[in-house]
């Protein structure tokens, strides 16, 4: 044993013999527990977190069903329901509505959700994009056929509207069709025509089914006692049909040489969208 004194060191230096101190410049070899986490939301490295595609994907399509779902029920759906419907946990369909109604795609009353305005811009911006891809497309099927034009899009409420008409130049006799005319989805050859460029459903007519073979809808006064209709889908870069252009005239015609010249305009049209 050593039993010579210890000199003391002078100030703010440690001792020879003393351990160094953590923090002193001399880094410790002992850890009192794991490294601190940096603050949430302030990631370590400088950038920003990024999802996955795969979440990011998720996320968007729970989005989208969940405005499908409110489409189908103008009425308005709580948390739960919508919960229930699109088989999401409630918190989650909280946190997605939230993010919905910061963009006007959704909005309240007391606890109902229901779709928004912000929708309905949308819409008038899509047809409004529709019209202006139509408008030559149209004039010259009508004046081709020499019968009434018309483009006609699907509305939430199961029923085809009529966007836009188109009279043959130089006609004494046309059918006159009305932008705003409403009829249900099932009837008709523009509803038809629609439901033809949709996926299969098995409720459909068998008349749909056959108008998806051939790739136009042609109708007899389904709409209109001894109107003929021909009308075909557009389908823009392989979605499922929203609007239909077709041709209206008064009694039976031949429909191998108008089809043709619908089934024409529609492409045209689906390769400006």
């Amino acid at each position: 044993m050593n039993d010579r004194p210890r000199r003391s060191a002078p100030p703010g230096r440690p001792h020879a013999d003393s351990p160094p101190s953590p923090g002193a410049g001399t880094p410790s070899s002992r850890t009192s527990g794991p490294p601190s986490s940096p603050d949430v939301g302030t990631p370590s490295s400088g950038t920003e977190p990024q999802p996955s595609p795969a979440t990011g994907s998720k996320t968007i399509d729970t989005g989208l069903r969940l405005l499908e779902i409110l489409r189908d029920h103008p009425d308005g759906m709580t948390i739960s329901e919508l919960a229930r419907a699109a088989d999401v946990h409630r918190n989650a369909v909280a946190r997605h509505l939230t993010a919905l109604r910061n963009h006007r795609l959704v909005s309240r009353n007391g606890t109902r959700f229901t779709l928004g305005l912000g929708i309905v811009e949308l819409g008038a911006a899509v047809q409004h994009r529709l019209r202006a891809a139509a408008e030559g497309a149209l004039q010259s099927l009508a004046d081709d056929c020499r019968a009434t034009a018309f483009i006609s899009v699907l509305d939430a409420e199961e029923e085809v509207v009529v966007l836009a008409v188109a009279e043959p130049q130089g006609s004494d006799f046309h059918v006159a069709y009305r932008a705003g005319n409403r009829h249900a989805v099932d009837r008709g050859a523009p509803g038809i025509a629609i439901l033809a460029g949709r996926p299969p459903h098995p409720d459909e007519r068998s008349i749909v089914r056959e108008s998806r073979r051939a790739g136009y809808a042609v109708t007899a006064g389904e709409l209109q006692s001894g109107a003929w209709g021909v009308a075909a889908p557009i389908v823009a870069r392989g979605r499922p049909a929203e609007a239909s252009i077709g041709v209206v005239k008064i009694g039976a015609q031949d429909e191998s040489a108008i089809a043709p010249r619908v089934l024409t305009a529609a492409n045209e049209i689906a390769r400006l969208l």
